[in-house]
């Protein structure tokens, strides 16, 4: 069986999600934690469910997102694995992250790259790689067939869909991956969105004003 459990990290307030078996193997997705507090909260939850992080994943390379990469690659001895088009997203975030108030942000390098279509395990769950770029060029989602539930990042949310005015961003082109990408997952599958609640393709399907059924022209 999958666990997930989601923590919410940073001033950007983006949901990291950590997924996990009945063995305990655990699999990191998006470590935004970057203050003490944050990599306490993580580690008392690994520490308290007798969790061993083996993998380390990014959805795409934003900071929010992948404050805690290093870190994470350090603490628990694992590598990262990104979609080959986020490498220079990933480098860029060094340059801009004083910025944004993190100055001590530390670097980090992707070990290995994602391929589209492809599939990664946590223990002996399956998690099958979907292509949806748009909000980032590399943007991947992690899809979990046998219970329905994807790691969606910032492709889609709850009445909304990820930004598209950062650079390597194209509106139509997210419109498009979310509608032939997502909307044709079963309807009951749940979206763990990079920020705010979980929400359902059913759901955005009917009520997203970007791309459900009474969208915008």
């Amino acid at each position: 069986m999958l666990h997930i459990k989601s923590f919410t990290f940073n001033p950007f307030q983006e949901n990291t999600y950590l997924l996990y078996d009945e063995k305990g193997h655990g699999t990191l997705i998006d470590p935004g934690c970057f203050d003490l507090a944050e990599r306490k909260e993580l580690l008392d939850f690994l520490t308290e469910k007798n969790i061993r992080i083996t993998q380390l994943l990014n959805t795409h390379c934003h900071i929010d997102h992948v404050l805690g990469n290093a870190w994470a690659k350090r603490t628990f001895g694992v590598q990262l694995l990104i979609h080959e088009n986020e490498a220079q997203v990933l480098k860029a975030v060094e340059t801009y992250a004083s910025n944004y108030g993190f100055a001590g942000y530390e670097n980090s390098e992707a070990d290995e790259f994602l391929e589209e279509g492809a599939e990664i395990t946590v223990g002996e769950e399956v998690l099958k790689i979907i292509f949806v770029p748009g909000h980032a060029p590399g943007h991947v989602v992690f899809y979990h067939e046998a219970t329905y539930q994807c790691i969606a990042g910032d492709t889609l949310f709850r009445g909304s869909i990820g930004r598209t005015d950062l650079p390597g961003g194209d509106h139509e082109l997210l419109l498009s991956k979310i509608k032939s990408e997502l909307f044709t997952l079963p309807d009951q599958t749940i979206i763990y969105p990079g920020h705010g609640p979980e929400t359902t393709i059913a759901f955005e399907k009917i009520h997203n004003p970007f791309v459900g059924q009474n969208a915008r022209p």
